[in-house]
């Protein structure tokens, strides 16, 4: 018999969900009765599965995991599959349970002081969707299977369209909303044939095995493409395009990593991203934090046991996220509004966290998506602060002067900037250095690898400038607006989140110090032990294992020289911006750059590239097909039809009800017919 608060798991998801049909329907017939416009029953909701996700998490922490499903549509005959809906609690998802519910429950609670004090109008479709929001990531996180994943990975992509186009009424974040739901959405179908190749090809999507045992227990695909790759067995697994086991699963892998990169926003998918800064803010640290954009890092995580087969996907996604993280990086250095440079950061610190996944370093990538959600929220949040005071300026050029004014805001935002640089002993540092660093013990025989820890390295650089020119744009200096002369002020319900991410950016990163162990001989790898079971199909000794056996080598080094070498990129990437930036009267040093600054703000023409795909190819290719589809397809179906419905015509015209017409008919049809068979009978 399952422990109780295994058996309550659903309820994390759906107490969130509870208070999305509260903020609806009464929102909607009886709004007086709706206190704070939704918010009280979504703040008590997200702290309720706060408090489940910790009893589930201490619960895995005693050693016990939990897997339950049902069966949602029993198919019929052996050559279909069943379709399962269930619940699988283990190490991996009950950390991820809390740090989704945590910043859930202070997205709520700021949002009060950031929506509810400034009047705005439709807050229950607000809150709705928030907690549509928090309830399909939770669903996500706990999910059994690539099928039921999928859809809450989809429910997921709707409620961010919902949210960030909130301001519908405005011309912007309409068209923002669309654009993330359209780029998504392109990823998503390679996700959707990945899903129906999976079924196709092992007869299941279930992460780990189910059942009883026997004959009758249900088979994992990671466990199953385990046994084709490593042990030959591929009973049960059917291949196609003529393909081996070990391509066709690469096929597969490569299409589920369609959906990662547009939901995670990496290179070539990640222009919806800095876009959504048109939704409010409180929506903004919410997706980049802890739900859309982490879904696609979290999904690689949860089926790493697949791609752990998979070196040479391994090393693509490694490529890909190493890229990323530079890519974007050089982008928030020119940026003059504070949530794109945000928003830039959130592109590029996802990068790393795909290079982690890449690289081999499972807990690396996990350990930076829990480290990242903390700070990045912090972040988001301390801007909206920010934009609060600033009577919702975000032009960083207005502000400065702010230190004094908002000392709560400055030092809870100063430590998710440190974490954000990568500066000890700050949550960042620990996790990206560690993420560096498997790229590098790993790179060390395949130049893919190194070449994308290069990348990564790189970016340690422009991150830190990005950040501190952020810090000194916005706190230091003279204020260089009257608004930032005399900023509004803030309460506790925007205070509070910030303080208590404030101190999970400075601490969260000591749960795994992995160098410290050479230093000081303490092995402080909490995280490491945490996801190193108890259940072996999901556990990072499994992983370890299945990756040596693919070829994919850690090479003994020491993590305390290539830490020290992003530690001082860091700080020469800080303290040239505080060099430059942090003065009474700072300049845009970043207009020396000439022509590279065009070509860094305008995102390298992303967009333009994008448009042009859309208009100036796709476009004209549909144009084309349609007037293919309907000149020869439906002239085709049209022209039989028509020479159908001519004969029709004539022949009804005989159809008179009359006698002695029909027996005319029939006498005269005899005579012809006796007649061609003379005819016929002469001939021969």
């Amino acid at each position: 018999m399952a422990a109780l608060p295994f058996e309550l798991t659903p309820a994390i998801a759906a107490l969130p969900f509870v208070s999305f049909l509260i903020a609806l329907f009464v929102g909607a017939f009886a709004p007086r009765l709706l206190p704070k416009g939704g918010a009280i029953p979504g703040i008590l909701a997200t702290g309720g599965s706060l408090l489940l996700s910790l009893w589930v998490f201490l619960t895995v922490s005693g050693g016990e995991t939990y897997h339950e499903y049902i069966t949602w549509v029993a198919g019929a005959g052996e050559a279909t599959f069943d379709l399962h809906l269930g619940v699988l609690v283990d190490p991996l998802s009950s950390m991820m349970l809390i740090i989704v519910s945590l910043v859930a429950f202070l997205v709520h609670v700021f949002s009060l002081g950031y929506m509810n004090d400034e009047g705005e109008t439709g807050l229950p479709r607000y809150y709705a969707g928030l907690g549509l929001f928090t309830a399909s990531m939770l669903s996500f996180v706990f999910a059994d299977n690539l099928l039921m994943a999928f859809m809450f990975f989809e429910l997921v992509g709707l409620c961010s369209w919902l949210l960030i186009g909130f301001w519908f009424r405005d011309d912007a974040p309409p068209s923002a909303a669309k654009k993330a739901f359209l780029v998504t959405r392109f990823g998503d179908y390679f996700f959707l044939v990945g899903l129906v190749g999976v079924f196709a090809t092992f007869g299941t999507s279930m992460f780990v095995a189910g059942g009883e045992g026997g004959e009758h227990a249900l088979q994992s695909f990671p466990h199953m493409a385990e046994l084709a790759i490593l042990e030959g067995e591929t009973a049960g697994i059917t291949t196609y395009l003529g393909l081996d086991p070990q391509a066709w699963f690469a096929v597969l892998g490569l299409l589920i990593l369609g959906g990662v990169v547009g939901k995670s926003a990496q290179f070539p998918l990640h222009t919806w991203l800095p876009d959504a800064m048109e939704g409010p803010t409180p929506v903004s640290a919410l997706i980049h934090a802890a739900t859309m954009v982490a879904a696609g890092v979290y999904l690689v995580a949860r089926i790493y046991g697949f791609y752990a087969l998979l070196p040479q996907v391994l090393a693509l996604i490694a490529f890909v996220g190493g890229f990323t993280a530079l890519f974007a990086a050089t982008m928030g250095v020119v940026k003059k509004e504070i949530k794109q440079v945000l928003a830039y950061s959130t592109i590029s610190q996802y990068g790393y966290m795909m290079l982690g996944l890449g690289a081999g370093g499972y807990v690396a990538a996990t350990f930076h998506l829990m480290t990242h959600a903390f700070f990045k929220a912090l972040l988001f949040l301390g801007a909206g602060s920010v934009i609060i005071a600033m009577h919702h300026n975000e032009d960083m050029w207005d502000m400065g002067g702010l230190k004094d004014r908002m000392p709560v805001t400055y030092y809870t935002f100063l430590s998710g900037s440190l974490a954000l640089a990568g500066i000890v002993p700050f949550a960042g540092f620990w996790s990206k250095d560690e993420i560096l660093f498997e790229a590098l013990a790993r790179g060390m025989e395949n130049p893919i690898l190194l070449a994308a820890y290069a990348m990564g390295l790189l970016a340690v650089f422009f991150t830190g400038f990005y950040t501190f020119r952020m810090v000194a744009l916005t706190f230091h200096g003279e204020p260089r607006s009257d608004t930032a002369r005399d900023p509004h002020g803030v309460r506790w319900n925007v205070k509070f989140p910030l303080a208590v991410l404030g101190i999970l950016a400075a601490v969260a990163g000591l749960v795994n110090m992995t160098p410290v162990a050479e230093v000081t001989g303490l092995h402080i790898e909490y995280l490491h032990n945490w996801l190193g079971g108890p259940l072996e199909a999901t556990s990072v000794h499994n992983y370890t294992h299945i990756l040596e056996e693919a070829g994919v080598h850690h090479a003994e080094l020491s993590p305390i020289v290539p830490g020290l070498v992003s530690l001082a990129l860091a700080l020469a990437g800080a303290g040239l911006a505080w060099k430059l930036y942090a003065v009474p009267s700072p300049e845009e040093h970043t207009d020396k750059l000439g022509g590279a600054k065009s070509v860094l703000y305008n995102n390298y023409y992303q967009d333009e590239y994008q448009v042009w795909l859309a208009e100036g190819l796709t476009l004209p290719l549909a144009r084309a097909a349609d007037k293919f589809d309907q000149g020869v397809i439906d002239g085709v179906v049209d022209g039989v039809s028509s020479v159908s419905l001519f004969g029709g015509s004539r022949i009804r015209r005989i159809q008179t009800g009359v006698v002695s017409n029909y027996a005319f008919l029939l006498t005269a049809s005899f005579v012809v017919l006796l007649v061609a068979i003379g005819l016929v009978g002469g001939w021969f």
